[in-house]
């Protein structure tokens, strides 16, 4: 999404905000959401964890979309926008920017500098970042007693991946996604994380999965739900090994997909 719409956003000087909604916002009120947002100029846009940043003059707007929200720049938003526009804030070349979010999921902070920097020293380390490398991905997994899939989405751990990355990276490193961090070693950091950068930099590439509400920064939907092993596909043969795939919601309350023979 931010790859779509910075080159759309960055420069422009933004007019009259509306918010639909108060439950998405977080340590902000309305009154000085909208107020802060008029007159304000994007200066950029960037990506930290599952979080857009888009740094203006004044603060930085951080737009995370949870499971059902998108944004984009558009010239004439349709009734859907209409509808589900949580956000919606008038750009100077006459497009209008929307964070549209069905079921309201995400959340949006208006955060100066001490609590940019706040906010993201709690997160873990980017996965993408060149200083990430498998010695650094068994650091951040530390000696936790938790489920080794759990502690991927722990953003305090490791920043950024989400319940369909997980799922793939522990089938494709051959992890069984209940065992505990802590009894991972250098082999399994190794694989997994090969297999975790492969497949965010993959689904980057591929504009994201869809599998249900999801849209890219232009509206469209993502394709890497096409190449997807595991995830979403509870009771179908594995494709590596044809052994029917289980499911459990246990490990971490969201649906976890994993091969009995190939995760072992």
């Amino acid at each position: 999404m931010v790859r779509d719409i910075a080159p759309r956003l960055v420069g422009r000087r933004l007019g009259r905000a509306r918010l639909s909604h108060d439950n998405v916002l977080h340590g902000v009120s309305r009154r000085s959401l909208l107020a802060g947002l008029a007159g304000t100029t994007v200066l950029a846009m960037t990506r930290r964890a599952k979080n857009a940043v888009i740094v203006t003059d004044r603060r930085r707007l951080i737009i995370q979309p949870g499971m059902t929200g998108s944004m984009l720049v558009t010239e004439r938003p349709t009734d859907d926008d209409l509808r589900y526009g949580v956000l919606r804030v008038a750009l100077d070349d006459g497009r209008t920017f929307i964070y549209h979010d069905v079921r309201r999921l995400g959340t949006i902070r208006w955060a100066d500098q001490a609590a940019w920097e706040r906010f993201s020293a709690f997160l873990g380390p980017e996965p993408l970042d060149p200083a990430f490398t498998p010695e650094a991905l068994g650091r951040a997994l530390g000696g936790s007693r938790a489920a080794i899939k759990k502690v991927l989405m722990d953003q305090r751990h490791l920043a950024g991946v989400g319940n369909i990355y997980a799922n793939e990276a522990l089938f494709f490193a051959g992890i069984d996604p209940s065992k505990a961090a802590r009894r991972l070693g250098p082999d399994d950091h190794r694989r997994l994380h090969q297999h975790l950068v492969r497949i965010l930099r993959a689904a980057v590439d591929a504009s994201g999965s869809t599998i249900r509400d999801y849209r890219t920064g232009t509206g469209e939907p993502g394709n890497f739900q096409l190449k997807l092993m595991v995830y979403d596909r509870e009771g179908e043969p594995c494709r590596r090994c044809g052994t029917t795939l289980a499911g459990t919601h246990a490990i971490d309350a969201r649906i976890t997909v994993f091969c009995h023979r190939c995760q072992r």
